[in-house]
């Protein structure tokens, strides 16, 4: 098996180098990128993950994510160094999957790659054995979804949704009508220790989701807010 490859998409030679050494020690395969220009030139299906810094010269790492999204669902971690809500909010509405702030401790680099890794080839299926037989599609109404990996039909039109939002979407239809408060949901999905920050992050997410599956996003049928408690989806009924 090959080693999984990350690109790091960084305008700081420095911070690159150091994320590359970094990441190199632990077997990955590191391609670098200075620019947004030079990252959308070097994405391929190949890639495994994004490491995407907001503030670039040129493209901005938003408009690089939107650009990827458009082709790709490979997961992308965003590198900023704002800490103010609304620029992680972008960042996530752009269509990433998590994000850290400078300065960050390599282990929490670590532990944030390691974690999206692995949450893309068990549901994507990526240079892993499947563990839940391919044919298992559960179906609730319009939605279908499959269980061992990325792929939801409305109406049997594909839809288009990140690692995360397949996740979040594959916990709360699993288990209808029960209430995931975003302590659930963050360390069921995430697989780390839940932080009080973590709210304005499910929210996005959600929000992002309920844009791909609601017919009026506005006023959700399938994913329902539960004020003070979190968030069910509303089952119809729902087969194997």
């Amino acid at each position: 098996m090959g080693s999984q490859v990350i690109l790091v998409v960084e305008d700081d030679s420095d911070i690159r180098e150091g994320i590359r050494i970094l990441l190199s020690g632990e077997g990955y395969t590191v391609l670098e990128a200075p620019s947004g220009e030079e990252a959308l030139e070097m994405i391929n299906d190949a890639v495994d993950l994004v490491i995407l810094d907001i503030m670039l010269p040129g493209i901005s790492g938003i408009k690089v994510c939107e650009e990827i999204r458009k082709t790709s669902t490979v997961p992308i971690l965003f590198l900023t160094a704002k800490s103010q809500e609304s620029d992680k909010t972008i960042g996530l509405m752009a269509g990433g999957d998590d994000y850290l702030s400078k300065p960050f401790s390599y282990a929490e680099l670590i532990a944030r790659v390691k974690a999206q890794l692995r949450r893309y080839c068990v549901y994507r299926g990526k240079k892993q054995a499947l563990s839940i037989d391919t044919d298992r599609i559960l179906t609730s109404g319009r939605i279908k979804i499959a269980l061992d990996r990325n792929e939801v039909w409305k109406d049997d039109a594909t839809l288009d949704l990140t690692e995360t939002e397949y996740k979040i979407l594959l916990l709360l239809i699993q288990y209808p009508q029960r209430t995931f408060s975003t302590h659930n949901i963050y360390e069921s999905v995430w697989e780390e220790p839940y932080t009080y920050s973590a709210n304005s992050t499910i929210m996005v997410h959600i929000r992002k989701l309920r844009t791909k599956i609601e017919d009026d996003p506005q006023n959700p049928v399938y994913i329902k807010n539960v004020w003070g408690k979190g968030y069910r989806y509303e089952a119809e009924k729902t087969t194997l």
